[in-house]
C-alpha cells in the first residue's frame, strides 16, 4: 500500500517513520519543497520512504502524488489544508490533518457533501490537542449514560524547565501564540460561549517529578467538540498546563503589546511587534532538550444510575532510542494510526469528518500502547 505525507518537518518525519514501522512492506512517499530535507528524512527511517520534492501549492504535482495512494497525510501549514482537502476528495484519496486553526476546519467541512459524494473520508484536527484529546472524550462520553461535564487538560512541557518561562518550543511558535492570544470556546449550560485565553487559571497535580502544575484557558483545543455536544454535555473546556507561574508571565507581556499588529520600523524593514515576538519566541525558546507531554480528560456523569467519573491520563517521554520528541509522538503517532485505520476501512464512513466523530476510541488506545504511548483509564463511581 502506497502513503503519502506531505511535509518532512518533526511532525511529518515521524508520521512517515510511524507508517513504516507499522507497515513494513507499505511504501511511504515523503515530500517537501525542500530535497535536502526530505531525502535526509527519508534516508533516516528506512528504504520503504521514498523522497519527492513537492511544492504543496502546484495542485498538478499534488495530485500526481496522490496517484494509486491508500491514504495522505497533512504534515505541512494549515493554511494549505483546504486546497489539499479540494485535491484528496477529486482524487479520491484519503487524508488526515494536523490541523490547528477552526476558521481551516470549517471551510474543510463546507465540502463534506462532495467528499460524501465521491466516498471520500477527510480528517481533519488529528494531532494531539485537537485530535487524541478529543478522541478520548468522546470516548468516555459515549460511555455514560448521561455526561454532565467534560474537562481537558493538555500540555508539552520541558523536562526540566529554564526561568524565566519555564517552557520550551515543541512546535510552531506562532501556533503558540494563536493560542495564547485567540478565545477560547467552552460550553456553559450546554450552550456554546467563548472566553479570554490566558484565563480560568487552576492548579493541577501530577505524579512526580511534576507535582502542583496550573493550567488555564487556550483556544483550538477543543475543535468541534462543543458544536457536537452543545445540548448534550452541560460544561466543557479545555486547558493548557504549563509549569506555576507561565500565564502571568507571558499575559504580561501581552498585555504589553508584544502580539500587537502595531508596525515597528527597524532601519529599513517594517515589521509588527507581533511578528517579533514570534521570532524571538522560536529563537529564545528552542532549547531542544528532553520534554514530556501530559494529558488528562475527564468526564463526569452518570452510569446505571450511579455518578460516575471516567479519567484518561497520559504521560509520555522524549524517546533518546528515535530521538524523538514527546510531543512528536503523541500528534504524529495518532495521525498516523488515523491514516491507517482509514486505508483498513476501519473508518468507513465519508465526509469531512472530525476525528472524535469517527475514531474508535479503544483502537485508538490500543494502538498507542503498541507504541509505548501508555493511556490509563479510571472509572470511579459513587453509590447513589
Amino acid at each position: 500500500m502506497k502513503y503519502v505525507v506531505f511535509g518532512a518537518g518533526m511532525m511529518g518525519s515521524a508520521v512517515a517513520y510511524d507508517l513504516a514501522m507499522a507497515g513494513p512492506g507499505d511504501e511511504i512517499v515523503l515530500t517537501d519543497i525542500s530535497p535536502d530535507k526530505a531525502a535526509r528524512a527519508a534516508r533516516a527511517i528506512g528504504p520503504t520512504v521514498t523522497p519527492l520534492v513537492l511544492d504543496v501549492a502546484n495542485d498538478r504535482l499534488v495530485r500526481a502524488a496522490l496517484q494509486d495512494a491508500v491514504a495522505a497525510v497533512s504534515a505541512v501549514s494549515y493554511t494549505v489544508n483546504v486546497p489539499l482537502t479540494r485535491a484528496a476528495i477529486n482524487a479520491r484519496v484519503p487524508l488526515v490533518d494536523l490541523g490547528g486553526n477552526n476558521d481551516i476546519v470549517l471551510q474543510q467541512r463546507a465540502m463534506h457533501a462532495e467528499a460524501q459524494r465521491r466516498g471520500v473520508t477527510i480528517v481533519p484536527n488529528t494531532g494531539l490537542a485537537p485530535g487524541l484529546v478529543n478522541i478520548l472524550a468522546m470516548t468516555g462520553f459515549q460511555e455514560l449514560d448521561a455526561a454532565d461535564a467534560i474537562h481537558l487538560r493538555v500540555g508539552g512541557l520541558p523536562l526540566h524547565p529554564r526561568p524565566p518561562l519555564n517552557y520550551q518550543i515543541v512546535f510552531s511558535p506562532e501556533g503558540l501564540l494563536n493560542e495564547y492570544v485567540e478565545r477560547a470556546t467552552v460550553l456553559k449550560d450546554g450552550r456554546i460561549e467563548e472566553v479570554d485565553s490566558l484565563t480560568g487559571l487552576e492548579t493541577i497535580e501530577f505524579p512526580p517529578p511534576f507535582g502542583t502544575l496550573e493550567a488555564f484557558a487556550t483556544s483550538g483545543g477543543v475543535s468541534l467538540l462543543p458544536e457536537l455536544l452543545a445540548g448534550k454535555v452541560g460544561t466543557l473546556d479545555y486547558k493548557t498546563i504549563r509549569y506555576p507561574g507561565h500565564c502571568e508571565k507571558f499575559r504580561t507581556l501581552l498585555d504589553l503589546g508584544f502580539a500587537s499588529s502595531e508596525p515597528l520600523q527597524a532601519g529599513s524593514s517594517l515589521r509588527t511587534h507581533r511578528e517579533l515576538f514570534i521570532d524571538l519566541l522560536g529563537k529564545k525558546l528552542d532549547f531542544r532538550e528532553p520534554d514530556v507531554v501530559l494529558l488528562r480528560a475527564t468526564i463526569s456523569g452518570r452510569k446505571a444510575g450511579r455518578p460516575t467519573t471516567i479519567t484518561y491520563e497520559c504521560i509520555d517521554h522524549y524517546n533518546p532510542q528515535t530521538a524523538m520528541t514527546a510531543m512528536m509522538r503523541t500528534t504524529a503517532f495518532p495521525s498516523a494510526v488515523i491514516a491507517r485505520m482509514l486505508a483498513q476501512g476501519i473508518i468507513s464512513s465519508s465526509g469531512v469528518l472530525p476525528p472524535e466523530s469517527c475514531v474508535p476510541g479503544d483502537a485508538m488506545i490500543a494502538e498507542l500502547a503498541r507504541r509505548s504511548i501508555v493511556i490509563t483509564k479510571r472509572i470511579m463511581e459513587t453509590p447513589s
